[in-house]
């Protein structure tokens, strides 16, 4: 069943790159007590999620932090090297980059997709932003085909 507004962020492990390797967050620390941006991909370095997705918050993100946002997440079925570098190609030091290597946190939300016919795996993210207080959803927007619903422009004008 896919999370609704209003629903709490599933309890998931993570990962995210640290100075020394990954390293392992949970969503309860990513969320407690902060009002966070997260968007999702299918997948780093893929053509829709590299030219518009992702650049997208990399431009916005200072304006979507100026209205009370404490954190902007991307996240993938990716690992924490692949995110890491994604990120580095992408200037989004301002972003965290947020590995869901194996799927548990897609999967926790109700947001997976069958990517195999594209041969990215079985398991991915579909695209979506949410809107999240203090780890309730406020906000869920998940695209159906064009990057719309789940992008920055979409996400900052909801906040």
């Amino acid at each position: 069943m896919t999370i609704q507004v209003g629903d709490k962020i599933p309890s998931v492990e993570l990962k995210v790159m640290g100075e020394k390797g990954p390293e392992t967050v949970t969503t309860d620390e990513l969320f407690a007590g902060k009002k966070v941006v997260m968007m999702a991909v299918p997948g780093a370095f893929t053509p829709g999620c590299s030219m518009t997705h992702l650049p997208g918050y990399v431009v916005k993100v200072d304006e979507i932090k100026a209205k009370g946002v404490d954190e902007v997440i991307c996240t993938a079925v990716n690992d924490a090297f692949v995110m890491a570098a994604w990120g580095k190609d992408q200037n989004a030091e301002h972003i965290t980059m947020l590995a869901d290597g194996n799927g548990e946190l897609a999967t926790a939300l109700g947001l997976t997709m069958d990517a195999s016919g594209f041969g990215l795996g079985s398991v991915r993210s579909q695209r979506y932003a949410m809107i999240v207080n203090d780890g309730v959803v406020e906000l869920l927007n998940v695209d159906s085909g064009e990057i719309d619903k789940s992008s920055a422009e979409t996400i900052l004008a909801a906040l």
